[in-house]
């Protein structure tokens, strides 16, 4: 049960993380993606945070997910749209398409959840084959939270039927040497007061240096690789910055 986001995990990614709350990401996003005609990509789609509004601003974008709910919500949030984007159940490791993206963008701090560094470098290697020539790669980084969020944490939300939805977080190890952190996430679902059910999963992340990202790029094989530091295009990330985002392109 390992970043699985199952029926309880992805209703509250759905509550908090709804259709129209942006981290300044998907503002950013469609201004660098102005002018793009073709098709896009968005792996880890979720349940359409970022998708949908990009849909609704008239770009051609597909997505996979590793999650059946995250993908049942997303396909919802769609259809209440008319809105009818290619979505799949595909994971990072093996996603596959006949067809190549003119852009692929991974918001959100997504690629993270790839713990391991060889296997991360072969999905950036896949998605490298999966883009046009001349197509560009944007992704976010969050590098920040390996420090953070040290202490047990409980968050609660409301469903749409009144009961109650309860995430409970604690840090239960961290790697320095590997770079990994992994968090206990307990989801609990309180029907009048009584627990209706829960899930535990075992939340792992990957904390990358930049120039560590930087050279497993252009090992990749991108170029016109740009660092941009809280969605500010082409300002150097500094101390306090929040988000990391690269843009790379595969050359013609």
């Amino acid at each position: 049960m390992n970043n699985t986001y199952g029926r309880l995990a992805s209703h509250v990614y759905n509550l908090d993380k709804y259709i129209g709350k942006s981290f300044g990401d998907i503002e950013y996003y469609r201004q660098r993606l102005d002018g793009y005609r073709g098709p896009i990509l968005e792996p880890a789609v979720g349940n359409g945070r970022a998708l949908i509004p990009l849909l609704e601003a008239g770009f051609d974008v597909c997505g996979f997910d590793a999650s059946q709910d995250m993908l049942d919500y997303c396909l919802a949030q769609c259809a209440g749209r008319d809105l009818a984007p290619a979505l799949s159940r595909q994971t990072f490791e093996t996603f596959t398409y006949a067809k190549r993206f003119d852009a692929i963008v991974v918001p959100a701090g997504s690629l993270q959840l790839i713990a391991d560094h060889a296997a991360a470098s072969a999905v950036l290697k896949r998605f490298y084959d999966h883009l046009a020539p001349d197509g560009r790669l944007i992704f976010d980084l969050y590098p920040g939270d390996m420090v953070a969020d040290l202490q047990p944490n409980i968050r609660s939300w409301q469903t749409e039927t009144g009961d109650l939805l309860t995430l409970t977080s604690q840090r239960v190890k961290t790697d320095i040497i590997g770079q990994t952190t992994v968090s206990h996430l307990r989801y609990d679902l309180w029907q009048e007061g009584r627990l209706a059910s829960s899930e535990l999963e075992f939340f792992t992340m990957r904390w990358w240096g930049i120039q560590e990202m930087l050279l497993t790029l252009q090992a990749a094989g991108f170029e016109d690789l740009v660092v941009s530091g809280d969605y500010t295009f082409g300002r150097a990330p500094r101390d306090g910055d929040h988000v990391v985002t690269f843009e790379c392109r595969r050359p013609v």
